[in-house]
């Protein structure tokens, strides 16, 4: 046989949706009846792909419409047909056929999921920890057929919130308010608003997500702290500092120029007494620029009320800081992967420019499993912020006055530090160490009348 024979050989490009792969396939037949068994496996192939795609679908359908008592109807109505067929067992034929007119009647009811057009409000996007909210739910048919009645679910955070839909006529529409109950701080997902359609035995049940997803900002509990910070920083501002600078308010010495200094420091009248050309050197004024600590490890609180309760403390001391327009840097501890820890540092910067910011930052905070002790969060808050007038360390009861004394050493000798310590079952208390002022709270209330008090002595 010659190469030039026609039966020798034939080569066809079977295309990527043919064969599943990427690309393009080359096949090689001699004859053409080879050549017909190729398509016939290929067809073959084809449609054994489609059915299993298929299969696959309409198993998944089932297993989202499906209940387990429309499962049982179903196994009812296969297994009764099927031996009443075969053995002729009259009974079964019968149960059987209930069967399949239960699942038959429950269809309808699955129609009409997509024909509603759902719109959630809710009153605030933020509220306070441990007070509720409220919303509005309305629900209209946008279908030219009248909608048989269902249910919608409203997804509020881990819980959620049933509303039930009577019977709609195309184009009508109802309003249901919206009351979501006390909830704890954080940021809580209300939604997708999902329609539900069920038949009445509950046979089948079918759902449809509309888009419509809020986030609800749940701030922590604060409370109003006195304007002087119980005299911390008001006694600090503008008082000099062991720092000498060429410019500021308080006067410290003369000494001689040096190459850099400005010519507008210089002391004419010592120049002219001593002949030697001669500047004046001042004291920094302190500014008061304010950090709060947080510690987020869950090892340094005895449980969640004692944490939420140093996050009330932290922002409280952070929303006063704002409101005086001081400069201020709130800081927490950061998670750290436990493969890494011990030779990773990591710090969280809450955003302090206003004081929603400062709530919405505070509203995300949580106990940490893996993360930095609050001692080296101190250490690493005083490197990133240089300068600090004060410090207030917020922690937990478990954190003892040793490992506060020694987070207080993190900062620099002209920083005030201040420790909150919260213990909701110890009576308030200050206590005056050297290098570090100790406040014990058991409420939030604790926290204002110990400023005030410390403002006033």
């Amino acid at each position: 046989m010659s190469p030039t024979d026609p039966r020798l050989t034939r080569t066809a490009a079977v295309s990527a949706a043919a064969t599943g792969v990427p690309g393009t396939t080359t096949q090689r037949t001699s004859t053409p009846r080879a050549r017909g068994l190729v398509r016939a496996v290929m067809g073959a192939t084809r449609i054994r792909r489609a059915a299993a795609a298929g299969l696959r679908a309409a198993a998944a359908w089932s297993a989202r419409t499906v209940r387990p008592a429309g499962a049982l109807v179903v196994i009812v109505a296969t297994a009764g047909l099927g031996l009443g067929l075969v053995f002729g067992w009259v009974e079964w034929m019968v149960a059987g056929a209930i069967a399949v007119g239960l699942v038959l009647m429950s269809v309808p009811f699955l129609f009409g999921a997509r024909a509603y057009d759902v719109a959630l409000t809710l009153a605030h996007e933020r509220v306070v920890a441990g007070d509720g909210i409220s919303g509005e739910i309305v629900v209209r048919n946008d279908g030219r057929r009248t909608t048989l009645p269902g249910s919608l679910d409203i997804p509020v955070g881990a819980g959620l919130v049933e509303f039930g839909v009577p019977l709609l006529r195309p184009g009508s529409r109802i309003a249901q308010p919206l009351e979501i109950p006390a909830l704890r701080r954080g940021i809580v997902t209300v939604g997708p608003a999902t329609t539900v359609r069920s038949d009445p035995i509950g046979l089948l049940r079918r759902e449809h997500a509309f888009e419509d997803v809020h986030e609800l900002y749940v701030h922590p509990r604060t409370v109003v702290l006195p304007s002087t910070s119980a005299g911390l920083i008001r006694d600090l501002e503008g008082s000099p500092t062991r720092r000498l600078v060429d410019a500021d308010m308080s006067f410290h010495a003369i000494r001689e120029y040096a190459p850099g200094d400005s010519q507008r420091q210089v002391h004419w009248k010592s120049t002219a007494k001593t002949g030697r050309l001669m500047v004046r050197q001042y004291e920094e004024t302190r500014r008061s620029r304010m950090a709060v600590v947080l510690s987020a490890a869950r090892e340094e609180y005895a449980d969640a009320d004692e944490f939420e309760l140093a996050v009330g403390a932290a922002a409280s001391l952070g929303l006063r800081a704002v409101h005086d327009a001081r400069d201020v840097a709130v800081v927490t501890g950061a998670e750290i992967p436990r493969a890494v820890r011990g030779r990773l540092r990591a710090i969280h910067h809450i955003p302090a420019r206003s004081r929603r910011t400062l709530l919405d930052g505070f509203s995300a905070v949580e106990l940490l499993e893996d993360t930095m002790p609050v001692g080296e969060v101190c250490r690493l808050a005083a490197e990133e912020n240089e300068r600090l007038s004060v410090a207030f360390v917020v922690a937990g009861s478990p954190v003892p006055l040793p490992r506060l004394r020694q987070a207080a050493l993190a900062f620099s000798g002209d920083t005030a530090v201040v420790a909150v310590v919260c213990d909701e079952r110890a009576h308030p208390r200050m206590r005056a160490l050297p290098g570090l002022t100790v406040l014990t709270i058991g409420t939030l209330d604790d926290l204002s009348g110990l400023l005030a008090r410390g403002a006033a002595s």
